[in-house]
């Protein structure tokens, strides 16, 4: 069934959201804390390990990085489309529409929450490949993988973030609803080389979401979401970087 992981992650979502707010009462502030700091730190850890898996490669018996002018070129001219565009306020702003209709207007986290919590499940490469493999292939099993993941991280940020964790589904849903739609019409542009652009530039997105949940909101991450089309863009115009 063609969309059918896309059901899933949505679903582990909210369950990992549900099973938060349930359990979370029970967990004292300082718990919370660093619960969610711990999360951070394992956000960190995935970003990073992603970041460096496309930047290191092995020659001979040495081991080298590269792809510096990749990393630097999109993410210093995605930055400044997405702070033109001002992204993070348009989530921001669709999470307070949600805050009030569903109620939760006396919510101080809410917006943080759906925010931080949508970025994190949203960004990244196994939400694009995984939905393409199940739009063109009907094999959900990386979306399947990353419900889990999700399920897991919702369920301890919804401890400390709060209710507003719980809809990062319907980005989630949306985004991943819309490529897997989209997927035959996306799939010829998505070469191995675009992948590997996609994968290096999101788990950064992923890294600096880790930064936010250990620091506080230090960095505009959604500001830096335009970083991923120019990667894409950059394996057919720069296929040498």
């Amino acid at each position: 069934m063609i969309g059918f992981g896309t059901l899933i992650n949505a679903a582990a979502i909210v369950l990992g959201g549900l099973c938060g707010l349930l359990f979370g009462r029970f967990l004292t502030e300082r718990h919370q804390e660093t619960l969610g700091r711990a999360c951070g730190v394992c956000v960190l850890f995935i970003g990073g390990a992603g970041a460096l898996a496309g930047m290191l490669a092995v020659e001979g018996e040495a081991l080298v990085s590269g792809r510096s002018l990749l990393i630097i070129g999109c993410m210093a001219l995605g930055a400044l489309i997405g702070e033109a565009l001002d992204l993070e306020d348009g989530f921001e702003r669709f999470g307070e529409w949600l805050k009030q209709k569903t109620g939760n207007a006396r919510d101080k986290q809410f917006v943080n929450g759906f925010v931080t919590a949508s970025l994190t499940v949203s960004i990244g490469a196994m939400a694009v490949v995984g939905s393409i493999q199940d739009g063109v292939f009907g094999d959900w099993s990386v979306l399947a993988t990353k419900a889990v993941l999700d399920f897991i991280i919702v369920l301890v940020m919804s401890c400390s973030l709060g209710k507003g964790c719980l809809f990062s589904a319907i980005p989630v849903a949306v985004f991943q609803g819309s490529m897997t739609a989209l997927a035959r019409l996306v799939k010829p542009l998505m070469t191995e080389a675009a992948l590997d652009n996609l994968s290096l530039i999101g788990s950064l997105l992923i890294f600096c979401v880790g930064v936010n949940l250990v620091w506080g909101k230090r960095i505009r991450v959604a500001n830096l979401l335009p970083a991923i089309a120019l990667a894409v863009a950059a394996a057919f115009l720069f296929p040498g970087l």
